[in-house]
Formats: structure tokens, C-alpha cells, sequence
């Protein structure tokens, strides 16, 4: 088995469980508006369980949870914060920890139909100006489709150019249509044309992320497929999964920042643990969780895997 590069778990979830201000729809960005000392704890409490990456607490730094006047407005300051929370914890850490810059979807998690070209461009510019000084990778995470993908890259710039951090490009897949039908981004499109679309843009990483476990396996086999037919080493392009423990969320008639999804009681620890030892058995080196995944889990992780 390959040595597992260890991701952290979800940043809202936690900070709702320490007790930090959290509501929709700021979701996790409230925390940087009102107590961002509570984003310091909660990137601590990971890395004391063993995670080897942070991400930025920017998941919610877009106008679809702050609201477009506010974003345009603090946006940059608000990002930048995160960063610099993020950096401050990975320095003083123990142990090696990267810090991987968090670019959402940046019209709506889940909702490729929102998407827009030229409403999203100036959103994930202003988190790459904000983060760039202060992160060592880029995770652009939680993508429901492929032009989310190509537009985190198109703003970067090619990966051989100097100065360009890694890239890890993350999808969501849809667990609505459950486990036994072909893996599909929740667009629609398939898993293949995803991890094709992730070769093509030189990503470093492919993962899977914000979707039930069940849904994962699938999702891996899919792209392993992929990346052996294309020639290239799991060095080359690594994958990985960080699951949620949401029960399945169907985008099409789901109703964004309407409330809060309930969490899996099924999901504890030793059962997540279960299902990332399958991931790292179907090839996955990187591991980690999202919503509702918190440092218990990862602690796990690091003591099993």
C-alpha cells in the first residue's frame, strides 16, 4: 500500500461543534467575520490528530454564501485571513503540514447549472490573489463539473510555468443516483470525462469529495481506469477521496443554504475507517474527510492507515 498523504476533515461542522458563530448562509465564513480565533483551533485540532494538509477556510468565501455586495467588499480581506490562520498553524506544527488553498464552486455547491464563466472568473481570482503568498497547494474542491475544473486552471496558469503550486482538482459525485449505476458527476457527466478532464489540465491530484462513502469506490476504479490507460504513474497523478456524512443529497430539487443536512450517526470513527482502508486498497493516497468528518475521524485514520 502506498504511504497515505493525510487530509484534515470538514471545517463547518467543527466549528459548529466548538461553539463558534455559525448559521447559513455564511456557513464557515461567519467564523472569519465574527471569531476567527475559532479557525485557529480547529485547524490545531487536526493537525494534533495527524493531518499532513490543512485547507484555507475559504469554502464559503464566495457570494452565494456572503452575499455578492459583501464579497466584493471583504472578499480579498476575508481569504487572505484564512490563509494566514491556516499558515500559522502548519508553521508551528510538530510535524511537516501543508496548507492547501480551498477554490469552491464558485456559483453554488452542487449546481453546475449555475455556473457561469464570467461570473465565477473574477470570484476565484480574487481567492488566488488573496492566498497565493500563504499556501503551498491549490485544492479546488467540491466541482459538480469539468468547466469548474478548467477554469481554476486557466487562472493559475499552465503547471510548468514558474511559481505555479500544485493543483489538486476535487468532484463531488452524485450519491442521489446511488452506488450501482456508472459514477457521474452531479452535471451529469461521467467520472471518466472528469479524471480525462484532470490529466489534460495537468492536475498533480484527483479526488472525490462531499459525497457519501458508498459513492466513492466506484468513483476510484473509474478514474484508476483512466489514468493507467493514459500512461501516467500513481507519482504523477495521485487520487484520493474525502467523503461527507451527509445522507445522499440530490442537487436537483435540494434548496441551497435552506438549512443544515443531518449528519450519518452510522459514521462513526471505526466505520469511516473502514471505508478509507477499501479507498487506499482501490489505489487512493490521499485520505481524508469533509462535512461532518471531524478530527475523531482523523485520528482514526492516522492510527489505522
Amino acid at each position: 500500500m502506498n504511504r497515505i498523504t493525510l487530509l484534515d476533515g470538514g471545517m463547518g461542522r467543527e466549528l459548529k461543534r466548538m461553539g463558534a458563530p455559525f448559521r447559513q448562509p455564511e456557513w464557515s465564513a461567519l467564523a472569519l467575520l465574527e471569531a476567527p480565533d475559532f479557525v485557529g483551533r480547529a485547524h490545531a485540532a487536526y493537525i494534533s490528530a495527524g493531518a499532513d494538509v490543512i485547507t484555507t477556510n475559504t469554502y464559503a468565501v464566495v457570494p452565494f454564501h456572503i452575499g455578492v455586495d459583501r464579497f466584493r467588499a471583504t472578499g480579498h480581506r476575508l481569504a487572505q485571513l484564512a490563509a494566514r490562520l491556516a499558515r500559522a498553524e502548519a508553521d508551528r506544527a510538530a510535524h511537516t503540514v501543508d496548507v492547501a488553498g480551498s477554490l469552491p464552486p464558485p456559483c453554488g455547491s452542487y449546481r453546475a447549472d449555475l455556473f457561469d464563466d464570467a461570473l465565477a472568473r473574477p470570484i476565484v481570482q480574487t481567492l488566488i490573489d488573496a492566498m497565493d503568498d500563504h499556501v503551498d497547494l491549490w485544492l479546488a474542491e467540491t466541482l459538480s463539473c469539468v468547466a469548474e475544473a478548467e477554469l481554476v486552471r486557466e487562472l493559475l496558469g499552465p503547471a510548468a510555468d514558474a511559481g505555479v503550486k500544485p493543483l489538486w482538482l476535487s468532484f463531488t459525485i452524485d450519491d442521489a443516483a446511488g452506488s450501482s449505476v456508472l459514477p457521474r458527476l452531479r452535471s451529469g457527466e461521467t467520472v471518466r470525462a472528469a479524471a480525462e478532464a484532470a490529466l489534460r489540465l495537468d492536475a498533480a491530484a484527483l479526488l472525490f469529495n462531499c459525497s457519501q462513502p458508498e459513492a466513492m469506490g466506484a468513483a476510484l476504479d473509474e478514474a484508476r481506469q483512466v489514468v493507467r490507460a493514459a500512461g501516467q504513474s500513481a507519482a504523477a497523478t495521485r487520487l484520493g477521496v474525502y467523503a461527507n456524512a451527509f445522507p445522499p443529497v440530490d442537487a436537483a430539487v435540494a434548496e441551497a443554504n435552506a438549512g443544515l443536512s443531518e449528519i450519518r450517526a452510522d459514521l462513526t470513527p471505526a466505520a469511516y475507517g473502514r471505508w478509507a482502508a477499501d479507498w487506499a486498497g482501490r489505489g487512493a493516497s490521499i485520505i481524508g474527510g469533509c462535512c461532518g468528518i471531524g478530527p475523531e475521524h482523523i485520528a482514526l485514520l492516522r492510527s489505522a492507515l
